[in-house]
């Protein structure tokens, strides 16, 4: 991957791009007066650091930077004492803890923080690096203008790797809720931002180990959003109770945990 500036980038974004290509084990090059496409044809993948905000341009074409996106009007629609589904499904309360192990763009993320509150605990899993960097600097920089979702964006900790690693790593009862939003099975319209994210997207979904160290980490629910005609919420050994919602394309499921006698 190429790492560059925008035009006119002051020392600052400067040492930003080298500190990112370093990290991403990638190639700072100086942006002159270069296009993104003159610099494409060079490596693929290349990264514009600007001031405002981080762009990644793909080899397809297609180019990914931070939106809050969805998130926005569920926040609001929150704000206003509104259901938004996921907080429903996950039941979540103020001050409980959350874990996305597949946080993308992060609007369910966002929407959950703001449903938990400043005593509440975010932590998003990204398998892409790259996408997880963008998103990690997008939560803390970008402005809505709107007090609560920045708080919200900003008390979301971001962890690149691979979920499944990532769950065996962490104690039993460690989350209140563990949620997936894995790559549905079925292809269904997307909106413009997610659409560049789906050649960077982790395809191969482990479920069945998933949700077994998902049971284990989660206190009182596995959560799992997917396409209404997905196999997932049906297995050998678990069975998810599914939210069926009638105009959309995808549902929600959850297994609750038993609690344990005293």
């Amino acid at each position: 991957m190429l790492i560059t500036t925008s035009f006119r980038a002051n020392d600052q974004t400067i040492e930003t791009a080298k500190a990112l290509a370093e990290e991403l084990h990638g190639e700072y090059i100086e942006r002159r007066k270069q296009s993104v496409k003159q610099l494409a044809l060079k490596r693929g993948d290349v990264l514009v650091v600007g001031k405002e905000r981080f762009e990644w341009y793909q080899p397809n074409g297609e180019k990914f930077f931070f939106h809050p996106s969805s998130a926005m009007f569920r926040v609001k629609r929150l704000l206003r004492g509104e259901k938004d589904p996921l907080i429903e499904a996950t039941q979540l309360q103020p001050g409980d803890s959350f874990l996305d192990c597949t946080l993308g763009l992060g609007s369910d993320a966002i929407t959950a923080s703001s449903a938990l509150g400043k005593n509440g605990k975010v932590v998003g899993i990204e398998k892409n690096p790259i996408t997880a960097l963008l998103v990690r600097e997008g939560l803390n920089t970008w402005e809505t203008g709107i007090k609560e979702a920045d708080e919200a964006m900003k008390r979301i900790s971001v962890l690149s790797g691979d979920s499944i690693e990532q769950l065996k790593e962490l104690p039993d009862d460690s989350f209140d809720v563990v949620y997936f939003d894995p790559m549905f099975e079925e292809t269904i319209q997307e909106s413009a931002s997610i659409a560049p994210l789906r050649h960077a997207a982790e395809h191969q979904f482990d479920n069945e180990i998933a949700v077994q160290e998902a049971l284990r980490v989660a206190r009182k629910r596995v959560v799992l959003k997917d396409h209404w005609k997905s196999t997932r919420f049906l297995a050998d050994s678990y069975q998810f109770h599914v939210l069926k919602r009638k105009t959309a394309q995808f549902h929600y499921g959850y297994i609750e945990k038993e609690k344990s006698p005293h």
